[in-house]
């Protein structure tokens, strides 16, 4: 019977997907504002999207943001600046390598479908006046992701 039970598990596991076992759909986002001179300003009006809608936040604030596998956007207003906006680079997290590693296929085309294998920068400050682009992959613990002049397009 606890043979049976175990088999059961295993494999509701696999199908399940390992990052979202592991993930949840949404992760923290701390979101801050500042002004071209490097003043720290809270309260401006933030609408936060990406290929799952849009949610509205307050600059100063730590606000849930929707997982995916696309970039987010972010743009930030305030009266007396100009706009501030943002573009998150979504990373694979290590809920995918798990799966590819343990789960197989099935579970890192689940997770990679419901967005919980992926996961933006924690941790931004945006600059009045400026778009940015901030990678996860240049995050480090503690201190919030250096944003980047956006790569020019022909």
């Amino acid at each position: 019977m606890k043979i049976i039970s175990l088999s059961a598990l295993a494999a509701a596991m696999m199908l399940t997907g390992c990052a979202s076992i592991v993930n949840e759909t949404t992760h923290s986002l701390r979101l801050e504002t500042k002004t071209s001179a490097g003043d720290m300003v809270s309260g401006a009006d933030c609408i936060i999207s990406n290929d799952y809608g849009a949610v509205n936040a307050k600059s100063g604030s730590i606000v849930q943001i929707r997982r995916s596998s696309k970039d987010m956007d972010i743009i930030c207003k305030m009266a007396n600046n100009p706009d501030a906006s943002a573009r998150l680079i979504s990373r694979a997290n290590a809920g995918l390598a798990g799966n590819i590693l343990i789960g197989g296929g099935i579970g890192a085309i689940i997770d990679h479908n419901k967005g919980t294998a992926y996961t933006y920068p924690t941790w931004i400050q945006m600059t009045f006046g400026e778009s940015q682009v901030f990678d996860r992959s240049a995050e480090k613990d503690g201190q919030p992701v250096v944003g980047t002049k956006p790569a020019a397009t022909n």
